[in-house]
């Protein structure tokens, strides 16, 4: 895994030349090293829908170069385009969904009989019984390993609220899906 801090200099020298001479080719490389994560958050944040999740990241990006001149550095530029990402998906997700169907695939996880998709099913359950907040919470501090103060940035959060929701969505999971902690500390004996 790459250093952060240095990973950080690198987007922030990208975005000065971005600044100082509309570089395209500079927000280019900015695109392909964050295109992976932000379109994992929107996947995640969209259940798995790749196409809309991919549409969002698009929208996001020509977001950020248009805002670009918006963007003050106190935060990581990831931190920066993770939350024009995030409300790329609140603003898609107030519209209805024509995907809010079942589709095919779903189906086949669903019959699918191994230990471990029995797992991810039940802790995708448990996560849709979240409060949103306590969802998108975990979702930037657990699955894409944001530091709280990042999380709040991103999310438009006081600190001490992101603190909370993740703390007690954790400790719902925790008491949902005890089932399985217990199983696995009995095969473990």
């Amino acid at each position: 895994m790459a250093d952060s801090a240095a990973e950080a200099r690198i987007d922030q020298a990208l975005v000065t030349r971005i600044r100082l001479d509309g570089d395209r080719c500079a927000f280019e490389q900015l695109v392909r090293r964050n295109q992976g994560m932000v379109r994992a958050q929107l996947r995640r944040l969209l259940h798995g829908d790749e196409a809309m999740a991919d549409d969002l990241a698009q929208e996001a990006f020509i977001l950020a170069w248009r805002k670009l001149d918006q963007f003050r550095g106190e935060a990581r530029f990831s931190s920066w385009l993770y939350r024009i990402a995030y409300t790329c998906f609140l603003q898609a997700h107030r519209i209805p969904s024509k995907h809010d169907s079942v589709d095919g695939e779903m189906i086949e996880q669903l019959q699918a009989p191994t230990h471990a998709i029995d797992l991810q099913l039940d802790l995708e359950r448990a996560m849709q019984r979240l409060s949103a907040a306590e969802q998108a919470v975990l979702l930037h501090c657990v699955q894409l390993g944001l530091s709280h103060e990042e999380a709040a940035y991103v999310l438009a959060m006081p600190l001490g609220t992101v603190k909370t929701h993740a703390a007690r969505g954790k400790a719902k999971l925790k008491t949902w899906l005890a089932d399985w902690r217990d199983a696995r500390t009995e095969k473990a004996s």
